[in-house]
């Protein structure tokens, strides 16, 4: 299933597993945390698509690095 996630004028899709769209609200509430940050923004804009596996979001940047941020 793919959902769509913004944050900043910025629209990414969201790839979730059969039965993981509990653990969207928290993935919303976490990116807005972080969002203040403006390290964590740069970052954002290079974003292409989050996976969530159960309460892990992986973070997949264009040039091929993950990032892996717990949301629970």
């Amino acid at each position: 299933m793919v959902t769509v996630i913004t944050l900043k004028n910025k629209s990414i899709p969201v790839y979730l597993s059969a039965g993981q769209q509990h653990y969207l609200e928290p993935l919303s509430a976490k990116l807005g945390e972080l969002s203040m940050q403006l390290d964590f923004y740069k970052k954002w804009k290079r974003i292409r698509f989050v996976e969530l596996v159960r309460d892990v979001a992986i973070l997949s940047y264009s040039d091929g690095t993950k990032l892996y941020l717990e949301v629970s």
